[in-house]
């Protein structure tokens, strides 16, 4: 981060700036560099510039001020979040293999196994900075080039595996932000928000880094809380901010109709399935306008609309890919199909990754021979250049040995004016494998409408909204019934990943737990205070199966093949 540091210092040098706002208050440039000038010290003991820094990164101005301390130094910075456990936590180590580590002492002693005799950096000594956290820097030769011009290691959630250590060029986190602003008509001194956490790859690229080259306020929330995002947003003349889905919905019904963001030009969402009537009724609520975009950690923000795009390209595709940037959709050989059909995502370009961290030091990924990189979703293209992401390749659910498209699915169910957000998930069953089960979120109208809680607390809930309805729904869309989910649970709020990302492995177990309980009792009933609830109208699921959706039950088996996806990180 050199080139962004040094271009912050000398803005610093001609008039000082409010440089962070959070949950401590207001923070100027000059506090921070001279913080980070302490910090510099404290993680180079003996001198030696440079180094692998591993950091706990938190909503403050600690990861500003950890960020300028790294290119003080010319060091690397990688992120791990609070709620890292000790096994992800020794994987991080094992990869990334840090020169010095910097968290709170309470994360230290979660993460360092009682007994093992081995802490994070065997012979580091302690040092404390950032008013109160812990630096554990080793001492000797530090080799920054290891990672092959990467300054900037973030870590994948994980939901699928073992998180993989995502190493980024400077050059290519300055590109991303770069096409950012432009897009999104930004100007030097304008203040931004970040509300997903900034362990995150995109959140960081897209908060601190953005925010050190645009010269004006960050402003943060520890935690999220739509209403304290929405007014910290208004009060500070937030310009943009970007965040996953569930987010903008819950804040634009926090919103309530008030369009509070006026003052905001635009707010960039992605990293989750999206639904243009949710999104379109968010926006309104919140007076700014969404953009939903296309990216992921090995590829930042690729794709963007623009604000003054209609509605259709802003909130029904994913935008066009920025300039430099190429996203093509390929079959399964390989050859590149033109618009309109669905294919295998690639993509190459500037913010492309470098590779993955093993062993300390920096994998390259594995492209094609022409150097694009396979996203794993499933795009269409368009003539006007915009792109659709249409699905995932691995996520399907196999009902008799077919599969079941689950974003056309939760596509076709989140147009339900009623749905704020949904999942759907397979649960067992012992002839066909696999049903297809819908967690839903219902707005907060409608659950006033039922008598439920329209808040948005975790607590309790009501019916929600049925399976007849849902699929009554469906039959006017003209969703084929062999794609109809075949049980709906109403719950409070979709499993979220630590960055706020619909998180699916967890919703498969929930909708695993809820229909193991349907099958146990078989009657109506309420699960107990701060769990997710199923749909109360016990007939809906217990019937038998040829009559759930009015048709015999071999006609669901006529259905293509489909593939599923999600969007990508971010």
């Amino acid at each position: 981060m050199r080139q962004t540091v040094r271009e912050f210092y000398e803005r610093a040098e001609r008039a000082d700036f409010t440089a962070v706002v959070d949950d401590h208050g207001r923070h100027t440039a000059r506090d921070l560099l001279d913080r980070a000038a302490e910090l510099a010290e404290a993680m180079t003991p003996d001198g030696t510039p440079g180094g692998t820094v591993l950091l706990q990164a938190d909503n403050s101005w600690r990861t500003v001020t950890a960020t300028l301390a790294a290119g003080m130094t010319g060091g690397v910075l990688a992120l791990v979040n609070r709620h890292t456990t000790r096994a992800e936590f020794a994987a991080a180590l094992e990869d990334i293999r840090p020169d010095a580590v910097i968290a709170e002492a309470s994360a230290l002693d979660e993460w360092h196994a009682p007994g093992s005799g081995t802490p994070p950096l065997p012979g580091a000594r302690p040092a404390e900075a950032l008013d109160g956290w812990t630096v554990l820097a080793g001492r000797g030769p530090r080799d920054v080039s290891r990672w092959s011009g990467g300054t900037l290691i973030g870590l994948t959630s994980g939901s699928t595996g073992r998180p993989k250590g995502v190493v980024q060029s400077e050059s290519a986190l300055r590109y991303a932000c770069t096409c950012t602003i432009d897009v999104n008509g930004l100007r030097d001194g304008d203040a931004v928000a970040a509300v997903v956490p900034l362990s995150s790859t995109a959140a960081y690229c897209f908060g601190v880094c953005l925010a050190l080259m645009l010269g004006g306020p960050l402003v943060l929330s520890g935690r999220w809380d739509r209403e304290q995002a929405l007014a910290r947003m208004a009060a500070h003349d937030v310009r943009w901010t970007m965040c996953v889905p569930t987010m903008a919905l819950q804040m634009g019904s926090a919103a309530a109709g008030s369009r509070v963001l006026e003052g905001v030009r635009s707010i960039t969402v992605g990293g989750g399935p999206m639904d243009r009537g949710a999104l379109a009724r968010a926006e309104r609520s919140l007076g700014t306008r969404i953009l939903r975009v296309f990216g992921m950690s090995e590829c930042l923000g690729h794709t963007s609309p623009r604000p003054d795009d209609p509605e259709e390209i802003r909130l029904g595709r994913d935008g066009r890919p920025f300039p430099g940037t190429e996203l093509r959709a390929v079959d399964t050989d390989g050859t590149a199909l033109g618009p309109g059909r669905t294919g295998r995502a690639q993509v190459r370009g500037p913010s492309l990754f470098l590779g993955y961290a093993h062993d300390g030091k920096v994998e390259s990924p594995v492209l094609t021979p022409d150097g694009f990189f396979p996203t794993g979703d499933l795009l269409m293209t368009g003539d006007d250049g915009t792109v659709t992401v249409m699905g995932r390749e691995k996520d399907v659910i196999i009902r008799g040995g077919r599969n079941l498209d689950v974003t056309e699915i939760e596509r076709a169910v989140a147009s339900h004016p009623g749905v704020a957000r949904v999942c759907v998930a397979p649960v067992p069953d012992p002839l066909l494998g696999e049903r297809a089960a819908v967690l839903v979120v219902a707005e907060a109208e409608a659950e006033a409408e039922a008598g439920t809680h329209g808040d948005g607390d975790d607590t309790g809930g009501g019916a929600g909204i049925g399976l007849d309805e849902i699929t009554e729904h469906l039959a006017r869309t003209g969703l084929s019934k062999a794609k109809w989910p075949e049980f709906a649970f109403s719950v409070n709020e979709l499993p979220q990943t630590t960055v706020g990302k619909l998180d699916r492995s967890a919703a498969r177990r929930l909708a695993h737990e809820l229909h193991a309980r349907l099958d146990a009792h078989q009657e109506p009933h309420r699960l107990t205070d701060r769990e997710p609830h199923r749909q109360a109208d016990h007939e809906r699921h217990g019937r038998p199966d040829h009559e759930r959706h009015g048709r015999p039950d071999q006609e669901r088996h006529g259905q293509p093949d489909h593939e599923q996806h999600r969007l990508g990180d971010a």
